[in-house]
């Protein structure tokens, strides 16, 4: 998709008021939101093209802001390399990568992050403890958001 198409759309959300417009064009498809992380609207119906699957936006989203992490974090903090929807296992029935307490090297898948319809593993960098899981399966990520931490 063309970024002036893009900015166009942009363009569109601000003219209008309209919160979020998904756009899918052959195998392309953008994602365009003003919420905050972690709101949720009903489908827009006024998109000029069909609507597609939730698909993650790209880096020209409206949105930059990440969740705040939890004070005083003591510990490695894991954040998000991208925008997409998180989860902590490779599929629904499937058991989670990590949990609470278990010891993690480099190099561990610690969950995936669905972006542009592919399924990215997120490793850890750190080895130690995960003492903290910051995102609910399913949900929403944003980029540098944090995900993890890790003693």
């Amino acid at each position: 998709m063309d970024i002036r198409k893009v900015k166009k759309l942009i363009e569109l959300l601000e003219e209008t008021g309209v919160a979020e417009i998904e756009i899918k064009e052959g195998e392309e498809s953008v994602r365009i939101s003003r919420m905050p992380t972690g709101m949720t609207v009903a489908p827009m119906m006024h998109a000029p093209a069909p609507m597609a699957a939730p698909v993650a936006a790209p880096a020209a989203a409206a949105t930059p802001a990440a969740a705040p992490a939890p004070a005083k974090v003591e510990g490695h903090v894991v954040t998000s390399p991208m925008v997409g929807t998180w989860y902590a296992s490779p599929a629904p029935d499937a058991a989670a990568f990590v949990k609470l307490g278990q010891q993690v090297k480099v190099g561990d898948t610690l969950c995936i992050i669905e972006a542009m319809k592919i399924m990215n593993p997120i490793e850890s960098d750190r080895a130690g403890t995960v003492v903290s899981i910051l995102v609910e399966n399913g949900h929403p990520v944003e980029f540098e958001q944090p995900l993890f931490v890790i003693n």
